[in-house]
């Protein structure tokens, strides 16, 4: 997630820093610009970032070099480096991006602010002659 407040070219930069960094001792199988996207919460003071998508191969080594100088370049906001369990995943595509709750969330009963799933909200339980 890179820092909207850099200008463009700056971050296609980083960006290309990065891959060159996976593509020269990794092997890059695919990438996506999500662009951007509002965040959940700030980070940074920022309320939205600028989405980077890699999936890579790469040796242990490549990982550490990565995860070192994505921690100190200015203009990356966060990052996240997962192992994904290559029998697991069939295609290179990047995950969905999708707005809304998750499926089958719908016609869950929701929280009020006390935590309570419904219910009768006046029910005392106990007695206060007690």
């Amino acid at each position: 997630m890179l820092d909207p407040e850099v200008e463009e070219s700056a971050r296609d930069e980083l960006a290309g820093n990065a891959r060159a960094q996976i593509e020269k001792s990794g092997d890059l199988k695919a990438e996506d610009a999500w662009g951007l996207r509002k965040l959940a919460y700030e980070i940074k003071r920022r309320n939205e970032a600028d989405y980077r998508w890699y999936r890579f191969g790469a040796p242990t080594e490549l990982l550490t070099s990565l995860d070192h100088n994505l921690k100190i370049t200015d203009g990356i906001l966060r990052f996240r480096i997962f192992k994904v369990d290559p029998e697991s995943q069939a295609t290179a595509a990047p995950p969905a991006v999708t707005s809304g709750p998750p499926p089958g969330r719908e016609d869950r009963p929701r929280r009020d602010r006390d935590g309570d799933r419904g219910g009768d909200r006046g029910e005392r339980h106990g007695s206060d002659d007690e």
